[in-house]
């Protein structure tokens, strides 16, 4: 902790701060033209609850350049204005706050033009970040040249915590241990649409507590302390204390005569609350009420210090605030997305010393206040160089893909294959699991590779021959096993999987969580994808291929998540080799600034690799590999050219998709082609660049369905149907969409396919009545 700055210049930098934040909501509501008459919207008492947390946290000398912050979404004009004082954000970006191409509603690494640590916005998800953010880089500086150290800071407001993955996330073993970690959270006690009824510090600090972090509580400033040491101020301590927040809120809203009225109350301390308020002048007594902790910079100044004289585990500091400070709306229990008029606007220039018609005014030159922000900039000034290119994997492995075997299992012997055949790409991947590693088929890499551990811990059953994964846990593992939480891998999967751009390293991370639970885990995936993390997820096992397990691990609307999400690309191969290829592609992509994130849906069920019919001309092999990963190949073509019906299978429906078209052929005469997919959202991409509306290959929609033939499609997928029904679009034909559109359960594959109409019987049923 460097030495304090003058507390006066502190306090001046605050109510410009202040100033600014309050100013550029105004500013996007009142002031910039809005033709649509939409309301743009802002959190002007949000940001005024953390103005003075900030205030010392980057003024105050406590940060370093090394350390990160991620702030709570509401607050985003606190941190812009920020950094318009730092000098590291133009002018003119303060009056586009929420404009087109300007400042976003909620601070993020990627969209906004100033420097954003972490993205935050959706609740809860940005303070967690920290915490993998804290792992990712204790992973990177074990395995890579990187300097070590720096924070993790979240500065949270309390109504985040109400969110599951926090507390997910604060549980997790690993997490104990991590003591750059900080969280500052904003204890306003108020939510979106009220004054929340019962929490409190204690029961935080408890949970907290038992989590293993260390609980630093800041809850009065100096006046109320001062006062509190008066005869008659230990009651008015515990008047306030056992205060409902709902009542102290509503003090806030009193002129000085009625809280003199009102604040004694009616308890045994009535009497001694009165001789302290009825020595105070109005003005003090008033001020006395807010002044709390979380807006005094010396009690905050000390309570970041107490936090970081513990470096064993992570701090959590609970700074009392008040929602809306300083402005008329405080402590208004519907001043969330309050607004403050012209009329307010102006009298809080008069105020904080401000100028309307000049709001972006910087600090006077000379003053204490310009040279307190000039030496925190030079201070937090990060040399930025460009990030090192990842390594490139090759284009395939040496394995021959033969036998009956999954694509589940192609995952596990692929991350053996790359530590022989590409040492220097295997050294920088990383999988992630949620307890899960063994039944994703990671078995074999964590031989090979280890378990990554904060130390070195003794394997009990290293000696145990019945023991078929090794669980060894070193630093210097590349396995990250992580509790039962899908929230917390992919939280983890894309922090890791920014490393690239935080820190100039990139690293190759692969997380696998059954299939069904992406659902689960989407918001934080697709958060991670935004907030610039590339890492690939993969669901396995999928799909109702997956019988024994039942509906409850029967994935049905995954492929159509893929499909969806931006930032990245979905596969769903169905034999080894088409996995390989795909696989490696990814890997390809991650770590880079063009690069992205990869879905893979991969099954369980065993098939016949024979039934690839991979050419063994070496030129027709690579034109297999380019359809391949542009999305699909034609895997069976009629002997005479025709083509009656189409057939469009995925993934595990493969097998079932070729034996249809035989039966077509031998028992109906129709000409049946087989197309195979691998990544339907790379051929919807096409479809929509073929239309004009999006990038893509559209030359595999050619390739796959060519436009001179006007056959119709029956579609198979182990899935739900309307993942695929976008082919009909290609060249507009019928299509019969086949799949799963009802919870699965328990049996065997047969019975199970036929149940769902995506057996031989049901797709050559559905040609014929295509063909009439």
């Amino acid at each position: 902790m460097q030495v304090a700055p003058d507390l006066a210049a502190l306090g001046a930098v605050e109510q410009r701060v202040l100033w600014l934040a309050t100013a550029m909501v105004h500013h996007a509501n009142r002031v910039r033209p809005n033709a649509t008459g939409v309301k743009v919207g802002g959190h002007q008492a949000s940001s005024a609850s953390v103005v003075s947390i900030m205030t010392a946290l980057w003024f105050g000398g406590v940060l370093t350049a090394r350390d990160a912050v991620s702030v709570k979404p509401h607050a985003s004009p606190v941190l812009h204005a920020i950094n318009y004082l730092l000098g590291s954000l133009p002018r003119d970006q303060l009056s586009q706050l929420r404009a087109f191409g300007g400042l976003q509603s909620y601070p993020s690494r990627v969209k906004d033009p100033d420097a954003v640590d972490y993205s935050t916005g959706s609740v809860g998800i940005g303070a967690t970040a920290t915490i993998w953010g804290a792992l990712a880089h204790r992973y990177l500086a074990g395995h890579v040249e990187v300097p070590v150290g720096g924070r993790h800071v979240a500065i949270v407001g309390d109504a985040e915590l109400d969110e599951g993955a926090v507390w997910e996330a604060l549980v997790d073993p690993l997490v104990a241990r991590l003591g750059e970690v900080l969280w500052i959270v904003d204890f306003n006690r108020q939510s979106l649409d009220r004054v929340v009824p019962v929490i409190t510090a204690d029961r935080l600090s408890t949970m907290f507590e038992a989590a293993g972090w260390h609980v630093v509580v800041v809850k009065y400033g100096r006046l109320l302390d001062g006062l509190f040491g008066r005869p008659g101020g230990e009651g008015l301590r515990v008047r306030i204390d056992a205060m409902s927040n709902a009542e102290y809120q509503r003090l806030l809203r009193a002129d000085a005569a009625e809280l003199r009225e009102r604040l004694p109350g009616d308890g045994v301390e009535r009497a001694d609350v009165a001789r302290v308020t009825d020595e105070l002048p109005d003005d003090v007594l008033l001020a006395a009420l807010r002044d709390l902790g979380g807006h005094d910079h010396a009690a905050l100044l000390e309570a970041y210090e107490r936090a970081e004289a513990v470096g064993d585990r992570p701090s959590v500091v609970l700074a009392y605030t008040i929602k809306g400070w300083g402005l008329p709306i405080a402590g208004h229990p519907s001043n969330h997305s309050a607004l403050l008029t012209d009329e307010q606007l102006q009298e809080l220039a008069g105020v904080l010393a401000a100028d309307v018609e000049d709001p972006w005014r910087p600090p006077p030159e000379g003053s204490a206040e310009a040279e307190l922000c000039a030496a925190t900039a030079e201070r937090l000034r990060r040399d930025v160089s460009a990030p090192a290119a990842p390594p490139v994997p090759p284009v395939e492995l040496g394995r021959t893909h033969a036998g009956r075997a999954s694509t589940q299992q192609a995952l596990g012997r692929v991350l053996v294959d790359l530590s022989h055949d590409a040492p220097e790409v295997a050294a920088r991947i990383v999988t992630v699991s949620p307890d899960v590693a063994s039944s994703t088929n990671l078995g074999g890499w964590i031989n090979r590779a280890g378990i990554w551990a904060l130390g070195d811990r003794i394997d009990w059953f290293g000696d145990d021959t019945d023991t078929l994964v090794r669980w060894r846990e070193t630093r210097h593992g590349q396995h990250i096993e992580l509790g039962i939480a899908e929230t917390n891998l992919v939280g983890l999967l894309g922090e890791l999987g920014a490393t690239w751009s935080r820190a100039g390293e990139p690293l190759l991370p692969i997380g696998t969580l059954y299939d069904p639970f992406v659902g689960r885990a989407l918001e934080p995936w697709s958060f991670g994808i935004y907030a610039g993390g590339q890492s690939i997820l993969v669901g396995t096992p999928s799909g109702v291929a997956l019988a024994p397990e039942g509906g409850a691990h029967q994935s049905i609307v995954t492929p159509g998540i893929g499909i969806e999400q931006p930032g990245c690309v979905a596969w769903e191969p169905a034999f080894g080799q088409d996995f390989e290829w795909a696989f490696l592609a990814a890997l390809g992509r991650l770590g880079r600034p063009d690069g992205s994130s990869a879905y893979f849906r991969l099954t369980s069920r065993p098939i016949d690799q024979a039934l690839a019919a991979l050419p063994d001309d070496e030129d027709a092999r690579a034109e297999r590999r380019r359809h391949a990963l542009a999305g699909g190949y034609v895997l069976s073509r009629s002997q005479d050219g025709r083509r009656d019906v189409g057939l469009v299978g995925v993934g595990a429906a493969i097998p079932e998709t070729l034996q249809a078209a035989q039966v077509l052929r031998d028992e109906a005469g129709v000409a049946a082609d087989v197309v195979c997919l691998t990544s339907p959202d790379l051929c919807y991409r096409a479809l929509r660049a073929s239309q004009g509306l999006g990038e893509g290959d559209p030359w595999i929609l050619e390739a796959l369905l060519p436009l001179a033939t006007t056959a119709p499609l029956v579609t198979v997928h182990d899935g739900h149907p309307h993942a695929l029904s976008f082919l009909g679009a290609v060249n507009g034909v019928p299509v019969a969409g086949l799949g799963v559109d009802s919870f699965g359960q328990s049996g065997n594959l047969d019975e199970l396919f036929r149940h769902h109409g995506i057996d031989v019987e049901t797709i050559v049923g559905a040609a014929l009545d295509l063909l009439g």
